[in-house]
């Protein structure tokens, strides 16, 4: 048999196969189907339109309304309210407001996401979830509707690029700095319909929070799906998940239907991270046949900025240069863990955002959010000066509580910077880790963190 990379092993096991080959169309069951308010209306629309009257599985679909709740206006309500109605008839895994979070923070965090597992969201970003070694992708709504109809997808089995990274992370630097640096190297179409494969003693040292960075902005560089091995620091955070899925910030108010989903995944998910430490598929076979291999000495990195309008538009902050801004946001599904807060509340605490802007924090989830105001972090950010906003996509595709105006700069922690993501076309967005974004506050201009401190 030839060597399997990971992703190719999981796909494998997913379709009853012990190996797949790349470019083949093969069907596989998958173990998690996601969809949020702006993407689940379509999908429920399809859905109903197959005549099916349920769904797969209950337990294996989930539904969390983060872009435009609490509901902006009346059109978003309304898409909330339909995916509401859907989740409590089918009996969903189902997150409200004020029990949720952004979904690619959400979902790892209360243990819905398992290594090995395959899951597929109607969102891009749904890649997030390979942090914790699953094959995770992003499809259209009509996709997802099948997938919640059938429990299952086809796809094209994608090949595999490998990246190493050798070499101590300075200072500053971390997961969002390997990723922009990486795809500022191969462009936005470098992994197109590929697998990213990360590897390297520096992604060893990587913890989790800058991990999920990663696998969430390989779709940035036009990826099928980003992959990472399980390890120790993959299985500490499966514990501590599993202790999350029933969680009083979950549990209160939540409809018996709803919560009888969630214990009874809770109590598959935990039985399934007692056994991972024997888990089998947990990395590529030596012999695993790449598309290419990267590799890259990240010992003397510099924190990355992305200039307008591409994710790939990049170059370290000594070269920035003098660029003033109307508004910072940090958070968003890449860096609003309570990781990525505390780095910006080092640099935050006890001094002043700059008058010339608006600092917009968005803790990625109410645990995020409840674990940031027991360490103080909350009250750092608004004595200097900032707004916490509650979980919201919001700012980030230009929804709401962030749009930015025609001129207007804003630096972002968020993924995305193209044309008119953030509001205007006419305004510019800039991507960068929560160090430059924090120091950028304060400034009022894009900082290194070192001048910021």
């Amino acid at each position: 048999m030839a060597g399997q990379t990971l992703a190719e092993k999981l796909l494998a096991a997913h379709c009853g196969r012990e190996e797949v080959s790349v470019g083949e169309f093969i069907n596989a069951r998958v173990d998690l189907v996601l969809a949020n308010d702006i993407t689940a209306p379509l999908a429920i629309t399809e859905f109903q339109r197959l005549g099916v009257s349920r769904v797969f599985d209950p337990g294996k679909v989930v539904m969390v309304p983060d872009h435009f709740c609490p509901g902006k206006d009346i059109p978003s309500a309304e898409q909330a309210k339909l995916m509401k109605e859907f989740a409590k008839e089918q009996g969903l895994v189902y997150f409200e407001v004020g029990r949720m979070g952004i979904e690619h923070v959400l979902l790892p965090e209360q243990g819905l996401v398992l290594p090995g597992q395959v899951i597929v969201g109607a969102d891009s970003h749904t890649c997030t979830y390979g942090a914790l070694g699953a094959f995770a992708t992003g499809m259209g709504s009509t996709d997802i509707a099948v997938a919640m109809a059938t429990g299952e997808i086809w796809l094209k089995v994608p090949p595999t690029i490998k990246f190493v990274y050798h070499g101590k992370l300075p200072k500053w630097v971390g997961g969002k700095d390997l990723i922009l640096y990486t795809i500022g190297d191969i462009g936005v179409d470098g992994a197109l319909y590929s697998v990213m494969e990360f590897a390297g003693e520096a992604i060893d040292e990587l913890d989790m929070d800058g991990r999920f960075t990663m696998a969430n902005m390989a779709i940035e560089a036009g990826a099928k799906a980003g992959i990472f091995y399980v390890d120790a620091k993959t299985e500490e955070y499966l514990h501590r998940a599993a202790a999350n899925r029933v969680s009083s910030i979950i549990a209160r108010q939540t409809p018996p239907v709803i919560m009888s989903q969630v214990s009874s995944m809770s109590l598959r998910g935990a039985s399934a991270t007692k056994q991972s430490q024997s888990y089998t598929i947990s990395q590529s076979n030596e012999d695993a046949q790449y598309a290419r291999i990267y590799e890259y000495d990240v010992s003397k990195l510099e924190p990355q900025v992305a200039f307008p309008s591409l994710p790939s538009n990049t170059r370290p902050v000594s070269q920035v240069g003098e660029v003033k801004l109307d508004q910072v946001v940090i958070g968003g599904c890449t860096n609003g863990r309570i990781s990525d807060l505390r780095v910006a509340a080092k640099l935050i605490q006890g001094r002043k955002i700059h008058p010339d802007l608006r600092c917009i924090i968005l803790p990625g989830s109410q645990q995020v959010y409840l674990e940031a105001l027991r360490e103080g972090l909350i009250e750092d950010f608004i004595k200097a000066g900032a707004v916490v906003s509650t979980p919201t996509c919001g700012p980030c595709l230009g929804g709401h509580m962030g749009v930015l105006a025609a001129g207007e700069r804003c630096l972002s922690t968020t993924n995305r910077n193209f044309v008119g993501r953030m509001g205007s076309p006419e305004s510019e967005v800039y991507l960068a880790n929560p160090a430059v974004a924090a120091a950028s506050a304060i400034l009022g201009r894009i900082a290194s963190p070192e001048e910021g401190i």
